[in-house]
């Protein structure tokens, strides 16, 4: 295992390690007063909860790290079909949140498919591409990964999670932009898939399909938040500016937020931001942020340096995982762009998310060593 954290990319880790830490100590400073008052548990029951999900995904990060990224292919299809048969569960058996059904209760454990979903998309088409540019004349095999991606949108999309039915498309369309196919055979597949998606549409349309409730349409209201403050569209937005505003520069102290007292009633999930800056400070906050873009350009100068097509996809994929969850979080808290409930990378309380993030850093990591591991071998050759 030293052998192979020598390889690594020691920045990226570093960082990876700090934000899960300041996620720990946010989530219990978030959910300390909800957790009692709200939930009638103990203060420390959600940060015992999240500090069980970060050690069990360091472990398996630990594992990831010992298993090339050549044994991937046959591991990629049986992920993708335990998700599509997750994804057709839920609507029997899944648990209603926030107005989606987008759980499956496990016992241990509350499942959320979505997010296996946005990681086997990644490494499946990492896998699969990596093969299908030798046969791109093959118009209808390139297909497979764009076909199995729309199939989880819609199903995504009919819980309702409009915000993680986004973040799969985008995945799926910047991930494919990367792949070095001929321009003509990107153009074609890229005209079928926007055919495909308005052909969707319309039978969805047609067949008066309930694709948002009530609870998802409200949503899209979600500018000047504060002029609809007692009404849910503008509830909890507004109170996270007013958070913002108690935060000042350098914020009223650590476990001294007022707005975490029911204010904001998911405080340790999407909103976990607004608390950080009203408890530690807008430079605090100002400085997460360039944090993130860091390492957002640390994964990006791994996809770069990889000489494996399957390495660079997985990077390039879970660069523009991090860089879609960051957007929406941060553009949704902002009034930007409509609330979808995206939580926040390695800050926000939740399993399922927290699991597949630090999978996906842990599976760039094995990409970093096996780049180093050629470089080394390449200049063995030389000598």
């Amino acid at each position: 295992m030293q052998k192979l954290l020598r390889k690594i990319d020691k920045p990226l880790f570093i960082f990876t390690i700090l934000y899960t830490i300041l996620g720990l100590v946010m989530v219990l400073s978030a959910s300390s007063v909800s957790a009692v008052l709200r939930y009638d548990v103990s203060t420390y029951y959600f940060f015992g909860k999240q500090l069980i999900y970060v050690i069990g995904a360091y472990i398996v990060g630990f594992i990831i790290l010992m298993i090339p990224t050549e044994k991937y292919k046959l591991g990629s299809i049986l992920y993708i079909i335990l998700v599509l048969i997750s994804l057709v569960l839920v609507f029997s058996y899944g648990v209603i949140a926030g107005g989606a059904q987008s759980w499956l209760d496990l016992g241990f454990f509350n499942f959320q498919p979505t997010e296996f979903a946005k990681t086997a998309l990644i490494i499946f088409m990492a896998t699969f591409y990596e093969n299908s540019i030798k046969k791109s004349k093959n118009f209808a095999f390139n297909l497979i990964p764009i076909i199995i991606a729309i199939i989880i949108f819609f199903f995504i999309a009919k819980q309702p999670d409009f915000g993680g039915a986004i973040i799969i498309a985008g995945i799926t369309f910047f991930t494919f932009l990367t792949i070095p196919f001929p321009k003509k055979s990107k153009i074609k597949i890229i005209k079928h898939l926007g055919m495909a998606l308005i052909v969707g549409a319309f039978i969805l349309l047609y067949t008066k399909s309930d694709l948002f409730n009530s609870t998802q349409l409200q949503r899209l209201k979600f500018q000047a938040p504060c002029s609809r403050y007692m009404e849910d569209t503008g509830y909890q937005v507004c109170n996270g500016f007013i958070a913002f505003h108690n935060g000042g520069l350098f914020g009223v102290g650590l476990g001294n937020s007022t707005q975490k007292y029911l204010y904001l009633p998911e405080a340790h999930t999407d909103f976990i931001f607004p608390i950080i800056v009203e408890e530690l400070g807008l430079f605090v906050g100002i400085l997460i942020i360039l944090g993130y873009f860091y390492m957002l350009y640390r994964i990006l100068k791994l996809a770069k340096k990889a000489d494996l097509m399957r390495n660079q996809i997985i990077c390039y994929g879970t660069f523009i995982y991090l860089l879609l969850h960051l957007l929406i979080n941060f553009l949704g808290i902002l009034a930007l762009i409509p609330l979808t409930g995206v939580p926040l990378p390695f800050l926000s309380y939740g399993g399922s998310f927290c699991l597949n993030i630090i999978m996906m850093m842990f599976i760039i990591q094995r990409v970093s060593i096996e780049t180093y591991n050629n470089e080394q071998k390449r200049e063995i050759a030389n000598l």
